[in-house]
């Protein structure tokens, strides 16, 4: 399932990160690789913030939508 359906303070493992390569790369530079841990801090609008590799992260609906957990 995509990130967007995790709660929050929930912890969950990267499974897969999808998108363009461009995308991908990105997301894999903030942290977001598989095998990782992320746990999402809060949502608003939307818009999540996320803990990955002990960093708080900022990311869009669109973005959290390419990570699967």
């Amino acid at each position: 399932m995509p990130l967007t359906m995790a709660r929050a303070g929930e912890a969950n493992v990267i499974k897969k990160v999808g998108g363009k390569e461009e995308t991908r790369r990105f997301l894999e530079n903030l942290g977001f690789v598989n095998g990782s841990k992320v746990t999402v801090v809060s949502e608003i609008g939307g818009n999540m913030i996320v803990n990955v590799k002990e960093s708080r992260v900022a990311i869009n609906r669109d973005m959290a939508n390419k990570i699967m957990i």
